[in-house]
């Protein structure tokens, strides 16, 4: 359980986790696996105020499956948690 809250159009993902094994059976050390861009939305905020006034909600709900923007969000720690806080505009797909 998360006990953030994100502001805005902000959403909090727990990453997946890549495979630290290649294919061919070798380990892929820290320095070189590269960062997730998918994981699981754990937190969406009420969304963003278009010009208008109006609440535009974001696309996606707990528990979504989410593929993300690379580079995009920042990376915070929460109770030994690897978290992102990205906003709903870098994610880019839903699984499922």
């Amino acid at each position: 359980m998360v006990n953030l809250k994100p502001l805005g159009d902000r959403v909090v993902v727990k990453p997946t986790p890549k495979e630290e094994v290649s294919k061919g059976g070798i380990v892929i050390p820290d320095t070189v696996r590269e960062k997730p861009q998918e994981g699981e939305v754990l937190a969406v905020g009420p969304g963003r105020i278009d010009d208008n006034g109006k609440r535009i909600e974001p696309e996606v709900k707990v528990g979504d499956k989410v593929i993300y923007a690379k580079y995009a969000g920042t990376d915070i720690k929460e109770d030994d948690e690897e978290l992102v806080i990205l906003r709903d505009s870098d994610i880019l797909a839903k699984r499922g």
